[in-house]
């Protein structure tokens, strides 16, 4: 039975095992659950309002972070969006990754479910679980900063991790970063990565999409493409999909599954609140110069719906831009394409040949959890 790239009855030279947990805080070999007087004395910690704990760190070593595990005593919006991931490798001042927690683990919109796929899981909807490989040629540094306004009671985790591994150079850095727009902008597509240049792999996203039901009563929100931007191109990309289902793999809307690879997680038809992902392991993604990602916002009218926007004079425009008349709807076809602007949000994952990337800070807590 094989692993990654070794099998599982082989030990490779030179590398040893660390668990950082509360009960090891500082990873040292043969200093874990001492206190307590060794009978389960530091599970967790406390995070107050504005602090910040350090969660594993590594000074100049390589390695390999494979597995990370976190709970939390209080998983609403205020804690899952209001808790921040920053990841560092080989020493650098601005991270790699940074995103709520939350969003980091696959989760949008401060809403837990359980679900599995092959990079997170949550098993019950009480945990978070990551199980991305996350190389490091120099030393590593993972914190999580409590940016609400709300004392949190408890902090469980594991980060489980190697040291010694031998790393080459066509070894990339593992990157995340959240973003949200609410609203989106009018034609403008929602960019689920900004332009990141030099060379690595795409690995993939979550998003998650509050529909505006004010204007756009329960129309379908999902018809925009996914466009991916590679080495050079400017106004038309690569690649692209032909919807936002079927970007996951699903088709004709969206309810909720879960897949290794792709999966519509929270499908909330009430609230009109979504959360959906898809991971490019089996069909990956390569870019040698640069890359960017982003996804329209289209919907489809439906016969339902048209008399809502007749009699609430909805300014809903086609896909070219010409105010869609309503009143005059005997004209208009029972199905149609208009462009949106939605609450929408994301994480996305990807690695690179940097240690760092060029992407902005993400958003404050209060604008995150707004």
């Amino acid at each position: 039975m094989q692993f990654g790239n070794k099998p599982l009855f082989t030990r490779p030279e030179g590398i040893e095992t660390r668990w950082a947990s509360p009960e090891n805080p500082n990873n040292g070999k043969g200093k874990a659950a001492q206190s307590g007087g060794n009978r389960k004395g530091s599970p967790y910690f406390s995070l107050k309002a504005g602090e910040s704990h350090i969660l594993a760190e590594e000074k100049e070593v390589s390695g390999t972070v494979h597995r990370i595990w976190v709970t939390i005593s209080e998983r609403d919006i205020t804690m899952l969006r209001g808790l921040r991931l920053d990841f560092y490798w080989d020493g650098c001042v601005k991270p790699a990754v940074s995103s709520p927690l939350g969003d980091f683990f696959g989760t949008g919109l401060g809403r837990t479910t359980a679900f599995q796929s092959m990079l997170f899981t949550n098993p019950e909807g009480k945990s978070f679980n990551c199980y991305i490989p996350m190389p490091f040629k120099k030393g590593m540094k993972i914190i999580v900063i409590n940016e609400s306004d709300r004392d949190l009671g408890s902090f469980f985790y594991d980060i489980d991790y190697t040291i010694g591994d031998k790393h080459g150079d066509d070894v990339l850095y593992f990157h995340a970063h959240y973003r949200r727009e609410s609203p989106t902008t009018m034609r403008k597509d929602y960019e689920i990565l900004p332009k990141v240049c030099g060379n690595g792999r795409y690995l993939g996203c979550n998003i998650g999409v509050i529909a505006n039901k004010e204007l756009y009563s329960s129309s379908w929100w999902g018809e925009g493409e996914v466009k991916v931007y590679l080495d050079g191109d400017t106004e038309f990309p690569t690649l692209s999909g032909t919807g936002t289902e079927d970007y996951i793999g699903t088709g004709w809307g969206q309810g909720r599954y879960d897949n290794l690879f792709q999966g519509c997680h929270i499908a909330d038809h009430e609230k009109l609140q979504y959360c959906f992902y898809r991971y490019h392991i089996s069909d990956p993604v390569y870019f040698s110069r640069d890359i960017r990602v982003t996804i329209q916002q289209i919907g489809c009218w439906e016969p339902d719906v048209k008399p809502f926007f007749h009699y609430n004079d909805s300014l809903v425009y086609s896909t070219n831009m010409e105010k869609l008349d309503f009143s005059k709807s005997a004209g208009l076809n029972e199905y149609g394409l208009f462009e949106r602007q939605d609450d929408w949000s994301s994480c996305v994952y990807f690695y690179l040949n940097s240690p760092e990337n060029d992407l902005p800070e993400i958003d404050p807590a209060e604008k995150r959890i707004k």
